[in-house]
């Protein structure tokens, strides 16, 4: 699982990550919006981007992949549902991986992006991530901090 800002960089190591392991199925709630509604920048129903996360995470178990779930997880609250979907799917060793980039670097990456994300939205999901950082006590197995 990764969490992080916006511009933090967390969509780069996914596909970093997924180009070194083709094993790895990458689940992406920006793609999904964009195969759901023709763009990654329209939020559109959240039900039915959850309802394709499941979908997407019940394929990795059943082909016996290991799933990179890249989205922001600012919220902890959404951290723990993602958690609770993937051990109730059968996945047994859950990693956070934090991109604790500096809000300002993120802010100034984003401005760079064709897609921006309104800087009022970083801001609140920095927020966020100060008031209830990523732990191990919301299931995770490991937590590794980039800085």
């Amino acid at each position: 699982m990764l969490i992080g800002l916006p511009g933090s960089g967390k969509s780069t190591l996914a596909k970093q990550l997924v180009a070194q392991c083709p094993q790895v199925q990458l689940i992406s709630t920006d793609a999904i919006r964009g195969q759901l509604f023709g763009s990654e920048a329209i939020q559109g129903s959240w039900l039915l981007i959850w309802r394709e996360v499941e979908r997407q995470f019940q394929q990795a178990i059943s082909t016996g992949k290991t799933a990179i779930f890249d989205a922001t997880n600012a919220q902890r609250r959404n951290r723990r549902e993602v958690i609770t979907l993937a051990r109730n799917l059968g996945f047994s060793h859950i990693t956070g991986i934090w991109l604790n980039v500096p809000v300002w670097l993120c802010l100034a990456r984003n401005k760079k992006r064709s897609r921006q994300v309104p800087e009022e939205i970083i801001l609140r999901m920095h927020r966020q991530l100060r008031d209830a950082p990523p732990s191990l006590e919301e299931g995770l197995d490991k937590l590794i901090r980039f800085l």
